[in-house]
């Protein structure tokens, strides 16, 4: 049984947010959300923790509607296509979600309880409203059907929520409006009754919560929650005039749909409990893990330009169910990831998807190389040189030279091998890094990357040393190496998950991240993996 983490057997919920699927997932979505809650997830794991990570997708996105009009198909057909399409993609890139769950009857239902169960509490309000619209048609234009100006920071938004600051642009906020479907149409504004949820009636619970919480937010959700919550917190819709989405239920609300964003945390909710009823352990399998009484640790790992969401309205929402539901612990954001020092655009084709990236390098090292450049605290860049590039000379050579110059010994060195005081000293300073690099608490994988960096400069200059030491000598160093090469797999292998696969079925690794790695007193030699060559998955 693996050491457990701080969280000791606390069930870890871990929610990666459903994406868009107005199309597949491209590397940029990948960098953020994706890498990010896997590897946590797979730490977790090796620890012992009990954990069901999920996602979904958000079919409901006027996004979608979008989408299928450009590519004249329907949203259902679209999403259909797209869900698929993302599923394929997580698997190519090793995303161990515990459960992909569907857009089904079953989930609309769950939605529309969790929605329900509000209104009949007398927690929703009707507001009259203004939002923009086609002049021509009275198509009410909002999130993807409209574009403006952000009215805090006045750069280029979509409706809802601006990218660049964060804050919101609810209703006709927008400077400038225009129909992204027709940017030529007239746009006016037309008046409707909403579904709302009174916001600022949340704002000092919402504060109170986030005073204890401020050392664990990276720099720019920090930011957007101290602006946000020192000024009035305007109204969410929870209703919208559009002909995409779940049916409103509700009085004076006929023929509106559900916000798609109100969906988020019902979403997630159901995602998790369609995880949970997959997996196999006991502490967690089958069990409503949102209720209280299970004591969850819910994390959120969330591009940065949706903290409004998910940190304030789907947190005002879980408040207003009154102690029903958990709240969560947690939320890793991160910023964007640009490629070839450009934005990722899908419709300039400014894109690189996973089949095109495993043809230039091993799964492994994609992996390495999005958890060492990904956009933790500030915009990072992705280019196809610098992927080949950097794995080549940082990651795959230096590993494989190792794993070649110690073959001959893993073959003909029977027994176990000695390990002395200094070399378990050195393994469990290096094991001890990497769980402070895992932790929620400082979480960074690029902490870890840079640490298996690090690690094979001095393993390797330590193997090349061998040849140079007399017979005993080099016994002790022999054991020393395959110590602290099990515990840079153990550390690396939330990353480097073939590597690590390889290596636990050779014998080298027990699947653990246990402390007790680095207290063996001797060692067996074994086979140490090598790192696949372009387009290889070692273990597939």
């Amino acid at each position: 049984m693996a050491g457990t983490s701080p969280g000791g057997s606390r069930p870890a919920v871990i929610i990666d947010t459903s994406p868009t699927p107005n199309g597949d997932l491209h590397i940029g979505h990948l960098a953020g959300p994706f890498m990010s809650a896997d590897i946590h997830a797979r730490y977790l794991r090796a620890r012992g923790r009990p954990v069901v990570f999920s996602t979904g997708t958000d079919d409901s996105q006027t996004y979608v509607m979008a989408g299928a009009r450009r590519s004249g198909t329907t949203p259902e057909e679209l999403a259909a296509v797209n869900h698929a399409a993302i599923g394929r993609t997580l698997r190519a890139a090793g995303i161990s979600v515990d459960g992909y769950a569907p857009y089904d009857d079953a989930y609309r239902a769950n939605a529309l309880r969790f929605v329900t169960d509000l209104y009949d509490a007398g927690k929703l309000e009707l507001r009259t409203v203004s939002f923009p619209c086609d002049a021509r048609t009275g198509e009410v234009l909002l999130e993807g059907l409209v574009g403006g100006y952000c009215p805090v920071c006045v750069t280029e938004s979509r409706g809802g929520v601006c990218e660049m600051c964060g804050h919101p642009n609810n209703f006709d906020e927008l400077i400038d409006p225009w129909s992204t479907l027709d940017p030529a149409a007239p746009v006016t504004t037309r008046e409707h009754q909403v579904l709302v949820l009174p916001m600022e009636q949340y704002r000092k619970r919402l504060a109170s919560f986030y005073q204890t919480r401020e050392s664990g937010l990276r720099p720019r959700t920090l930011k957007f929650l101290r602006e946000a919550l020192a000024r009035p917190l305007p109204d969410f819709p929870v209703t919208y005039p559009v002909a995409h989405g779940l049916p409103s239920p509700f009085p004076g609300t006929e023929g509106q749909r559900l916000n798609a964003w109100v969906e988020g945390i019902p979403a997630a909710m159901y995602c998790t409990d369609f995880a949970a009823r997959r997996v196999a352990d006991p502490r967690v399998a089958g069990k409503e893990l949102w209720r209280p009484e299970h004591d969850p640790e819910i994390i959120y790992f969330i591009g940065s330009d949706i903290v409004y969401f998910w940190g304030l309205t789907h947190l005002a929402l879980l408040m207003a169910h009154d102690g029903r539901y958990a709240l969560p612990d947690h939320i890793v954001s991160n910023e964007f990831y640009e490629l070839e020092d450009d934005k990722f655009s899908t419709t300039r084709g400014h894109v690189v998807y996973i089949d095109e990236v495993l043809g230039l390098v091993s799964r492994d090292a994609f992996r390495f190389h999005l958890a060492l450049t990904g956009p933790e605290h500030q915009r990072t860049n992705f280019s196809r040189d610098a992927l080949v590039k950097v794995t080549r000379d940082r990651l795959v050579g230096p590993w494989n030279r190792i794993a070649g110059a110690l073959a001959p010994a893993a073959a003909d060195t029977p027994g176990t091998l000695p390990v002395s005081g200094p070399a378990r000293r050195r393994a469990r300073a290096v094991l001890d890094r990497f769980v402070d690099a895992y932790e929620i608490q400082g979480y960074s994988p690029s902490t870890a990357a840079d640490l298996v960096v690090a690690q094979l400069d001095r393993l390797g200059r330590a193997t090349a040393r061998l040849a140079e030491l007399p017979a005993p000598a080099r016994a002790e160093a022999l054991g020393d190496l395959f110590l602290e090469l099990r515990v840079l797999i153990a550390g690396a292998s939330p990353i480097l998950i073939d590597l690590a696969e390889e290596a636990r079925r050779a014998g080298g690794w027990d699947g653990t991240l246990d402390e007790a790695l680095a207290d063996a007193g001797e060692v067996t030699a074994f086979p140490v993996p090598f790192l696949g060559g372009a387009g290889e998955r070692p273990g597939e």
